[in-house]
């Protein structure tokens, strides 16, 4: 029972990159049975009926496996489960609540523990070990065992889903057309639509994390290696540009040469070539490397800056797949297609035709990651997170699900056939809501609302464009400053923001100054903090940086110089102090500006609210501020006090609670009292059901996402603000945010909105 910390961790590590439900079970139950020296270890779990069936067992009868079930009054196990409590017994069979099943084998083991295992409140299973000595385990042993079965319950409650197995004579009794058929799976939906194709396995695409150092005895060889994969990678990413130019707009084009752009930046070569030259191998630099910023960029807790890990990633693998020559995978002939791996990169997608090109799944990725831009532009369903899915053979059918973030292989007549008529509803409705770009969204009653668009990357442009985004509601300068290898000068700054602006010239750009700091460090400017969701971030880095804050500005005026359509946003004030000196270094940009020849308008600059320290602050702000834009994603975790990153508590995060409801209604009418405009930025703009409380609310600007834009145009002007009041004053009498939301959900359906709930 020695580094019992350390044997928990591994443990753990192993369960969570085990291949599928079945390797995870059965890993598990080997490590505790090796770990503690016990005759037996079996892991039971509760199914869909809410029983509990035998999952994998070492020690016992394999044949137990999927057979043996128990009701939670039944038997020792049935008893942990019920009171989700551990049960330590001496003589097993002598317990009242004893159970024996014949063929089990139990009958040799009297010594008997168990504990449950628990997955955010909710029973997942019992973790039983079992020794043929007539003994009482140890208080180690139990604490070992409690232990681990409450890491166990750290892992999502979908990683344990081992399905029973019928008998052999069930399956034969079963058609044969639905033979092994219906697997389905959960993961995380990163593009909407729904995907009907072929899967296509893309091999290797994560062993470069896996791999252990190695050393070289030829330097100059391995640099010669390592310059060659950089190359090949670089024609990888001027082919697959080429090849979808066709069907990208210049700006999402563009990301192919962001990539490239990475992986030539100085830091990002010169780290990997020292490592070479202190003689590591060139995959094993390239390995240290990636991982080091893969770590930096993962310590954010903005989830759109934390997602570049997986751009920094994607390319280490495509440097890794020339280094070690992996193959390419043919295009399966006249087929609709899936690709399907565990990290899937804008040159995978480029490799093949987008009119192919059915749908992506990966194990790994991010609903904000430049693979799911690209697929949102391609208009590719996309569901990202999905375990287990490298376990599907090649050429298996599959229906990717991008509204629900769900995966069905192989899956039944049934099934597929009800797949196929939601993909002629949704190009029916697609169809419809693109007939909606060019008219205003308004109400039946008369009430304008403006949809602008959120963006970060070059990428973001054209579907924001195609979607009929009036404007950008909020764009994130961080990029620049993250795929920099030093603070980007003013000029560099100049070249991005123009685009930006120009794309929309005719609209507003809202641009958020700087949000780096504590909680979002700069790859070459790294800050240690405690609790960096409430430490030097925003405006309060950007206060103790008065060159950096006023190059950006700089650089943001001039951009907008003779288009005259920038707003300037600030992030994360809390007080009125905060604003005034960032007002001052705006009117003395310029100033200084005016004063070397550039003639400029003065932008309107508006503020986040985003801490609830600012709903007290904004009587103060009459006359100082001329917009005010809700960050609904943080202001929801601050008022609950919930990390929506942290899966512990994920599950509290939810904006249509009545604390969140009620401060938003308030900073609506707290801004409208000192006469300021007041808009939406966060997903709580295309949510539908928020959306109609916003609207009720009297929100004058909404921004989002740009796939949201036609279908929050299309309820908008299909809901009569005067009903979503009425839907407002019920949200904010309930104290339930679960029954809010299903009250809602019948009232989309009442006006025939259903639809929207897909999305």
């Amino acid at each position: 029972m020695r580094n019992i910390l350390q044997a928990l961790q591994r443990l753990v590590q192993e369960a969570a990159v085990a291949a599928n439900a079945e390797k995870r079970a059965l890993g598990i139950v080997s490590s505790i049975k090796r770990i503690m020296d016990v005759g037996v270890c079996s892991l039971y779990l509760v199914d869909d009926k809410g029983g509990l069936f035998m999952a994998a067992t070492e020690g016992l009868q394999l044949d137990c496996v999927g057979s043996i079930r128990l009701e939670l009054d039944e038997g020792l196990v049935g008893l942990i489960g019920r009171s989700q409590h551990p049960l330590n017994v001496q003589q097993a069979s002598k317990h009242p609540n004893y159970r024996y099943f014949p063929k089990s084998g139990e009958q040799h083991f009297d010594s008997f523990l168990g504990a449950p295992v628990v997955h955010e409140g909710k029973l997942v299973g019992v973790l039983v070990v079992e020794q043929i000595a007539d003994r009482k385990f140890s208080d180690d042993e139990e604490s070992f065992l409690i232990t681990a079965a409450a890491h166990l319950g750290s892992l999502r409650a979908s990683d344990f889903e081992v399905q029973t197995h019928a008998s052999d004579q069930e399956v034969d009794a079963l058609p044969s057309q639905e033979k092994g058929r219906g697997v389905s799976v959960k993961g995380i939906a990163a593009s909407a639509g729904i995907g009907i194709g072929k899967v296509v396995l893309l091999e290797g695409t994560k062993d470069l994390m896996l791999l252990k150092d190695s050393e070289t005895d030829d330097v100059e060889a391995e640099l010669a290696l390592f310059e060659n994969a950089l190359t090949r990678v670089e024609a990888d990413l001027t082919e697959g540009r080429e090849r979808l130019k066709e069907s990208l707009s210049e700006d999402v084009a563009e990301m192919f040469d962001i990539y490239a752009m990475m992986i030539r930046s100085a830091g990002f070569i010169g780290s990997i070539q020292k490592s070479i030259r202190e003689r590591m191998s060139a995959v094993s630099a390239l390995r240290k490397t990636v991982a080091q910023q893969v770590d930096k960029f993962q310590s954010m807790e903005d989830d759109y800056l934390r997602s570049r890990a997986e751009d920094v990633l994607n390319l280490g693998n495509k440097i890794y797949a020339h280094l070690s020559q992996k193959r390419q995978l043919d295009l399966p002939e006249g087929k609709p297609i899936v690709l399907v791996g565990s990290l899937i990169s804008i040159t995978d997608i480029a490799a093949y035709s987008s009119s192919s090109l059915a749908g992506i799944v990966s194990s790994d990725g991010s609903s904000l990651s430049h693979t799911a831009v690209l697929a949102k532009a391609l208009g590719v369903p996309a569901v990202v997170g999905v375990r287990d899915v490298l376990e599907l053979p090649e050429g298996e059918d599959i229906i990717v699900d991008g509204y629900q973030g769900e995966v069905h292989a192989n899956p039944s007549d049934i099934v597929r056939s009800g797949f196929e008529e939601l993909l002629h509803s949704e190009t029916s409705l697609k169809a419809e809501l693109a007939k909606l770009k060019e008219l205003p969204a308004v109400t039946p009653d008369g009430v304008r609302v403006k949809l602008y668009a959120n963006t970060g990357l070059m990428a973001d442009i054209s579907p924001g464009l195609a979607n009929g985004a009036e404007g950008v509601g909020l764009y994130r300068s961080e990029i620049p400053f993250i795929v920099s290898d030093s603070f980007p000068s003013e000029d560099e700054q100049i070249q991005t923001y123009r685009k930006v602006l120009s794309s929309y010239a005719s609209s507003s750009v809202c641009m958020r100054t700087l949000d780096a700091g504590g909680d979002k460090p700069l790859p070459y400017y790294e800050v240690s903090e405690e609790n960096p969701a409430l430490g030097w971030r925003g405006v309060r880095f950007t206060m103790d940086h008065t060159g950096i804050f006023m190059t950006q500005i700089r650089a943001m005026l001039r951009a907008s110089e003779g288009i005259d359509n920038l707003s300037i946003m600030l992030p994360m004030i809390s007080g009125v102090e905060e604003v005034e000196y960032c007002l001052r270094q705006i009117d003395d940009a310029i100033a200084q500006l005016k004063g070397e020849g550039f003639k400029l308008k003065r932008p309107l600059v508006g503020i986040m609210a985003e801490v609830p320290a600012v709903v007290a602050i904004l009587p103060y702000l009459k006359g100082k501020v001329d917009f005010v834009s809700i960050g609904s994603n943080d202001m929801t975790q601050y008022i609950l006090a919930v990390d929506r990153g942290n899966s512990h508590v994920t599950r509290l995060y939810d904006y249509l609670h009545p604390a969140v409801i009620d401060t938003v209604n308030e900073v609506v009418k707290r801004s409208q009292a000192i006469g300021v405009p007041v808009s939406v930025c966060g997903e709580m703009a295309a949510d539908p059901c928020a959306a109609v409380l916003l609207l009720g609310m009297g929100l004058e600007t909404l921004s989002m996402v740009a796939f949201s834009i036609p279908r929050m145009k299309w309820l908008i002007r299909t809901i009569p603000q005067q009903e979503a009041q009425k839907q407002l004053e019920l949200a904010r009498a309930s104290s339930r945010p679960a029954e809010t939301r299903a009250r809602l959900e019948v009232f989309l359906r009442e006006y025939e909105l259903g639809e929207l709930l897909r999305s």
